[in-house]
């Protein structure tokens, strides 16, 4: 039979999946021999039982009654009885910190009668023991019953406001007294029953309630913020009371064994005199330092500060404690391993290093990807005065500030005179990468975290905030308008916060990062211990990782910036954003050319610019990898918007033009419309279907290599064809490309060294990817085609339309766009990777989806055997630190 209730000497704090964090470390404090009152547990096993059939467990009740028995027996007194109760607190307590996301009910078993025996026991404090009863009631009524907090607040105020009393502390056991009568009259009124007076019937019902937090909208949001899974459960902790709220020589408090902000050393926390541990979380009355506490009562100060450095040197880590003062004696009540902000993580990492309490691996396990980004972005200062007026989704971190612009060519113009600008769009195309480049950030009405504007300004180190719907944007009218009406006209200042999504309304400051500074060249600030710490454990991430790390980059600037971030090659260079822009007339032409002569004539015009692009990324690249992906976007994409360019040939034929370049254009889209352009004619097939599209691409790469060559460069090209689904296509290319190679030999007399891969973003090419292994001498995973292709999601739609609605039902964890769908996407890279190198075993293999920056994601593929993760430049720092924390985390396992 199932055992589901634990004393706290049968745990430990190896056992929170069973017993919850704050379980397991009152069972560790408890094996301690430090000061924590007696009481047991009920496991996270019981929860789950109760939420799958809205049943407590048979025999659950049993064992909570011989348990309380032997706390009974332990306090010498009964539960709730007349003449001097033992009362208990009923707190939850996840595998997870989930901090004031579930339900605590203190003052069980207090009732009508046991109040008078709780002044005795109090020696005669009856203010006391009304105080504590109401607040049984108001945590009762709320937590168990589900009542209004703001009843029982509303009813403290009045009697505040009629006693003439400033806060709770000054109203005494009378109007106490009256207090109680009010809550329980408002319990019934709003529960329809009265407040129960059985202890026992409390304590199960405030057990139950206590479970069903689990699942309140609070507790659901805060895990999928978190990523914790939904299916834990919690445990409940049932401890005996001891009371900070019997008079100035009692209190309670929080403290922390090192500062969780900046993570210095130091006596850090609050205290607050009689006063139980609620009424420091809900800010009820205003704390006093902890080192206060020395003053007010020195010999618990220093047993304190005695038992935070215990507990430091057992966790090894900063702590987090809460505490009461009862009558001068000291009680423990929770500790956990505590929450701190990105820069106190790397600080007190190396802090512990060098305090030999850790060693560099553990001290990387300590900090995280998502930390370091944290430290990368660009901040508002907090401090400052805003007007928020919207908020979207947090696309692409960090904090930008210009003037409003709502077009591409507005942004770029207004750019090259000397203003920041923010391109505000309802969502944005591949047109607008210019303005996207131009500008300072990205705001949107529409979209997604993987819309085209979230997945570029993400790749571009770019702060964007997305759909942020309550905002009208009216682009031929050159405003926004807010939901309260208020305008923003172009040229008018505005702030964007891509951490928090919020959107502000003028000029708001922001504070430079000096991570970035770092990672950029300059010399740290040698008092700077922050940046310190970053460059130590950056050192020891790359000293430990075997997985290599690449970056997403198409111009010499962002190849000269990824290898500043560290990067060791490029993994994608997507050569469709070199055709945007003033070359989107060339390829116009090459699309709407009638005859062989048409496109040949197309293409030499082509060929330099592209060649002067490859020349630029080669020589930033210099000496290290660099993958060049041949085109892989439909045609129409290069195309105007056909109704634009109806209106336009409409306008034309009115005056007797009929044979027009928009009349071509305009042909060409209709020719080229597709139902769905993602499975239609792209990749591959464009070189297999347009005779010298590739050719062209690929004499531009390899020219471009064989100019580096010759100017005493070192480049090293890799060819990769996109959306392959057979080794056939592949053959047909490859073909083409040693062609080219041979004719470059013969003209310039170099044969540069290449190689030639292929993505692997459709299941078939996974299912074939034996067989294309034979013509390909790299794979490079492309997780968001084979993630849209797997999941039969067209990714630009479905997060608008049902994502949400997945994430809140727990179909999804997280959105599979963001990290990999391991069980489904991921068990088709191992394959196509152990298949391709059964077939060829010097096979080498990468990733260049948005995944390979994503933390959980390069853990996976450093465990599949993938060579390299390839992700935008500002996001190299994070995958080389999450690739060292893989590695050191294996050697630990």
């Amino acid at each position: 039979m199932t055992k589901y209730v634990y004393d706290f000497s049968e745990g430990s704090r190896d056992m929170k999946d069973l017993l919850g964090g704050k379980g397991a470390n009152l069972a560790e404090m408890s094996n301690l021999g430090l000061p924590v009152p007696p009481g047991f547990t009920i496991s996270t096993d019981a929860c789950r039982a109760y939420l799958e059939s809205g049943e407590l467990p048979d025999s659950l009740d049993a064992e909570v009654s011989e348990h309380l028995e032997r706390l009974e027996e332990e306090m010498g007194r009964r539960l709730g009885q007349p003449d001097g109760p033992l009362l208990v607190s009923v707190r939850s307590g996840a595998r997870f910190s989930m901090p004031g996301m579930m339900d605590t009910v203190l003052n069980v078993g207090l009732n009508d009668e046991s109040v008078h025996g709780l002044a005795a026991l109090a020696d005669g404090d009856e203010r006391f023991a009304y105080d504590s009863y109401r607040r049984l009631l108001q945590m009762f009524g709320t937590t168990v019953l589900g009542i209004e907090a703001a009843v029982f607040a509303e009813a403290l105020d009045e009697l505040k406001r009629s006693s003439g009393a400033d806060t709770d502390v000054d109203l005494g056991a009378e109007e106490l007294s009256r207090l109680v009568s009010t809550y329980q009259r408002l319990v019934e009124e709003h529960s329809g029953s009265p407040f129960p007076q059985d202890p026992r019937e409390q304590l199960d019902l405030a057990v139950r309630a206590v479970f069903e937090s689990w699942n309140t909208e609070r507790a659901v949001l805060y895990r999928r913020q978190e990523r914790i899974p939904g299916d834990l459960g919690t445990a409940v902790n049932i401890v005996s009371m001891v009371y900070g709220n019997g008079g100035d020589d009692s209190g309670t408090g929080v403290a922390f064994t090192r500062d969780p902000a900046s993570g210095a050393q130091g006596v850090y926390g609050d205290y607050l005199q009689n006063a139980q541990g609620e009424d420091v979380v809900a800010g009820i009355r205003n704390t006093v330092p902890l080192a206060d506490l020395e003053r007010i009562d020195k010999g618990v100060y220093d047993e304190l500060l005695a038992i935070m450095a215990k507990l430091e040197e057992h966790y090894l880590d900063l702590c987090d404690i809460e505490f009461t003062v009862e009558r001068g004696k000291l009680w423990m009540l929770q500790t956990r391993v505590g929450k701190r902000t990105a820069g106190a993580a790397f600080r007190i990492a190396c802090q512990l290093v060098d305090q030999e309490m850790i060693d560099l691996d553990e001290a990387l396990s300590r900090v995280t990807g998502a930390q370091l980004a944290q430290l990368m972005f660009p901040r508002f200062d907090e401090s400052a005065e805003r007007e928020l007026i919207a908020k979207g989704m947090n696309a692409s971190p960090g904090a930008a500030v210009g003037k409003a612009v709502f077009d591409s060519g507005t942004a770029v113009e207004w750019t090259e005179r000397g203003d920041d600008v923010i391109l505000v769009r309802r969502e944005t195309t591949p047109d607008d990468l210019r303005g996207m480049v131009a500008a300072r950030g990205i705001l949107t009405s529409r979209g997604g975290k993987t819309s085209h504007a979230a997945v570029v300004a993400r790749g571009m180190g770019r702060t964007c905030v997305c759909g942020a719907d309550s905002l009208k944007v009216d682009a031929k009218g050159r405003k926004l308008t807010t939901r309260d009406g208020a305008s923003i006209a172009e040229g008018d200042l505005i702030s964007i916060d891509g951490t928090t999504g919020e959107v502000f309304a003028g000029e708001v400051p922001v504070v430079d990062s000096q991570v970035v500074r770092w990672f950029e060249g300059d010399d740290p600030d040698p008092e700077d211990e922050l940046v310190r710490a970053v460059s130590r454990l950056m050192e020891h991430a790359d000293s430990r990782r075997r997985l290599r790390v690449r970056a997403n980059a198409d111009t010499p600037d962002d190849a000269a910036r990824a290898r500043r971030f560290g990067a060791q090659g490029i993994g994608l260079c997507r050569t469709e954003h070199m055709f945007l822009g003033d070359r989107k007339a060339l390829v116009e032409n090459l699309i709407v050319a009638e005859s062989t002569e048409d496109q040949e004539k197309a293409l030499a015009e082509l060929l330099p610019l592209q060649r002067d692009d490859f020349t630029g990324i080669l020589e930033a690249m210099d000496g290290l990898p660099v993958t060049i992906r041949l085109i892989d976007p439909p045609l129409h994409e290069f195309l105007p918007d056909y109704t634009d360019l109806a209106v336009e040939v409409a306008l034309h034929d009115e005056r007797g033009n009929r044979d027009t370049k928009e009349h071509h254009l305009l042909d060409a889209v209709k020719r080229l419309h597709e139902e769905n352009p993602m499975l239609g004619l792209r990749g591959v097939r464009l070189g297999i279907v347009i005779p010298g599209l590739f050719k062209m691409q690929t004499r531009a790469i390899l020219e471009a290599a064989a100019l580096r060559i010759k100017a005493g460069g070192d480049p090293h090209p890799e060819i990769m064809i996109p959306l392959v689904a057979t080794v056939q296509e592949l053959e047909l290319v490859r073909a083409d490309i040693e062609e080219v190679a041979d004719e470059i030999e013969s003209d310039t007399g170099v044969r540069p060294d290449f190689a030639v891969g292929t993505m692997i973003e459709l299941p078939r090419a996974v299912m074939a990817a034996a067989e294309i292994a034979g013509a390909a001498e790299f794979f490079s995973f492309g997780t968001n085609d084979l993630t849209q292709m797997t999941w039969g999601f067209s990714r630009d739609d479905v997060e608008a339309s049902f994502f949400s609605t997945y994430l809140e039902k727990g179909i999804f964890g997280v959105s599979p766009f963001e990290s990999l769908d391991t069980d489904g996407v991921g068990r088709l890279v191992r394959y196509a990777a152990e298949q391709g190198r059964k077939a060829r075993p010097g096979l080498h293999l990468g990733i260049c989806g948005e995944h390979g920056g994503d933390p959980d994601s390069i853990h996976f593929f450093d465990e599949v055997g993938l060579d390299y993760v390839s992700c935008s430049p500002f996001r190299v720092p994070v995958a080389r630190l999450e690739a060292g924390r893989s590695a050191a985390d294996d050697a630990t396992a």
